[in-house]
């Protein structure tokens, strides 16, 4: 596992410590064991988590700007656990509203001793951070519509929404809100998945 790992950060020009390397498989043991009670994840083989949830999370990395995030709808930590491992001078608020989920990520937190990391279970529409956000993530979350919707109380000003796709969304993109303007629409290539994949970075109209 561990150098097929090494070998999927190599195609991906990603660089982590061993440390951080050690984590993120850690991480696959983790949600493989409790997936087999609390059916965390449809991926069942912790070979196909490290390229669907690990390496699919990471490659969002590069286009993170700013200390604070916000992982809306994060599931099982997804991306929030890969990125906190591999970012750890950055804080994300991981934010779900099925209890079993956060539970497992505040146990992962507690193994893998995360201190970046706040997992909140609430709707997304009712959860309030005075502080606000430099990114709010998702990843098979909503529409871009809704995404804007339901989230547009948590960036700062000068905040951006990271919403992760499969496909090319041309249908979401031409319904976008008044308010709001797309900043950049890149591919990204995922070692390992051989599907398309979209990063939308979307900002507020100031």
């Amino acid at each position: 596992m561990k150098e097929q790992l090494e070998g999927l950060l190599k195609q991906a020009q990603i660089t982590l410590s061993d440390t951080q390397i050690e984590q993120q498989l850690a991480l696959v043991g983790l949600l493989d064991k409790w997936n087999k009670a609390y059916n965390l994840t449809s991926v069942r083989n912790p070979k196909d988590m490290l390229t669907r949830h690990i390496m699919d999370s990471l490659v969002v990395r590069q286009y993170l700007q700013g200390k604070r995030f916000i992982d809306v709808g994060t599931g099982p930590g997804l991306p929030g656990l890969p990125l906190a491992i591999a970012e750890p001078d950055k804080e994300f608020v991981l934010l779900d509203s099925l209890g079993k989920r956060i539970r497992f990520i505040r146990q992962v937190c507690h193994e893998l001793k995360l201190t970046n990391v706040t997992a909140v279970q609430a709707r997304v529409e009712e959860y309030q951070d005075e502080e606000k956000f430099d990114g709010v993530i998702s990843r098979a979350f909503a529409s871009l519509n809704d995404m804007l919707s339901w989230c547009g109380h948590l960036p700062s000003q000068q905040g951006q929404f990271y919403a992760l796709k499969g496909l090319y969304p041309e249908d979401e993109l031409a319904q976008l809100p008044e308010g709001y303007k797309t900043e950049s629409i890149e591919q990204i290539n995922v070692p390992g998945i051989d599907a398309s994949r979209h990063i939308v970075i979307i900002s507020k109209r100031s």
